[in-house]
Order: structure tokens, then C-alpha cells, then sequence
């Protein structure tokens, strides 16, 4: 192999490499930064926050259950609530215990929508996720 071979064999590997370590950073980058860019507004004005604070009542009044499943709701239909919520994003703030819980309620072992109410148990903070964990509006 001659030096002219083998310095476009070295450039050609490096190109390949720095290639795959970009590629593999803004991969990494795409993956988290959806949750990651959450944004927490302070008060909560959408037309939903109405059913968000309905269903807070409602599941406030079952003691916030913390067991993962399926309860029983008024007017004979169900909803879902979803244990523990663990800000591994950290959308919210640090060093906190938070439970999550559905917002509508549907039949039993219906798919679930993306609607969330978010619960800190330290301090009872309530917060609404309108679309899975992307916007969280305080209630």
C-alpha cells in the first residue's frame, strides 16, 4: 500500500469516525430534549383545565391512590391511575414525590389518552399535562 493509500485510508477512518460520534450525539440530543424542553406555566387557563380540576377532585377524594390500575369512577365508567411520576426530564422540581393520574375517565381497560394531572406529594402542588409531559400548567 502505498503513503498516498494510506493517508486517504487515515482520513477516510477519521472522516467515519467523527461521522458516527455526531450522529450518535444528535441522536442522544433528539431522544431527550422532546421531555426535556417541558415547560411549567404557573397557572392553568385552557378550556381542559376545567375537566383537569373536575378529575383532581375526584381523585383527591379517593386519597390520591398510589397503586398503578384501573379505579371505579362516577357514572359507572373508570380511569386510570399511573403510580408514580418520576421527572426523570426534570420538568419539575427536583427532589420531590409525585404520583400521576388520567384526566377523562373511560371504560375499563380503554386506551389511555395523553392527558395527565400531575401530583407533588411534598408539597400538593397539582399540575395538568395537556399532551403527555411536553406543557404542565399549575392548578
Amino acid at each position: 500500500m502505498s503513503t498516498l493509500d494510506r493517508t486517504r485510508l487515515s482520513w477516510t477512518t477519521r472522516l467515519v469516525v467523527a461521522i458516527s460520534a455526531l450522529v450518535a450525539v444528535v441522536g442522544l440530543t433528539t431522544a431527550v430534549s422532546p421531555t426535556a424542553d417541558a415547560t411549567v406555566y404557573g397557572s392553568c387557563t385552557l378550556t381542559r383545565c376545567a375537566d383537569a380540576r373536575s378529575a383532581n377532585y375526584t381523585w383527591s377524594s379517593k386519597g390520591y391512590p398510589s397503586t398503578r390500575g384501573w379505579y371505579s369512577w362516577p357514572n359507572g365508567q373508570c380511569n386510570f391511575a399511573g403510580g408514580t411520576f418520576y421527572n426523570r426530564e426534570g420538568q419539575l422540581p427536583s427532589g420531590r414525590s409525585y404520583l400521576e393520574f388520567d384526566v377523562y375517565p373511560r371504560a375499563c381497560g380503554a386506551s389511555r389518552d395523553a392527558y395527565r394531572i400531575i401530583v407533588d406529594r411534598t408539597t400538593g402542588a397539582v399540575y395538568f399535562s395537556p399532551n403527555h409531559y411536553t406543557d404542565f400548567y399549575r392548578l
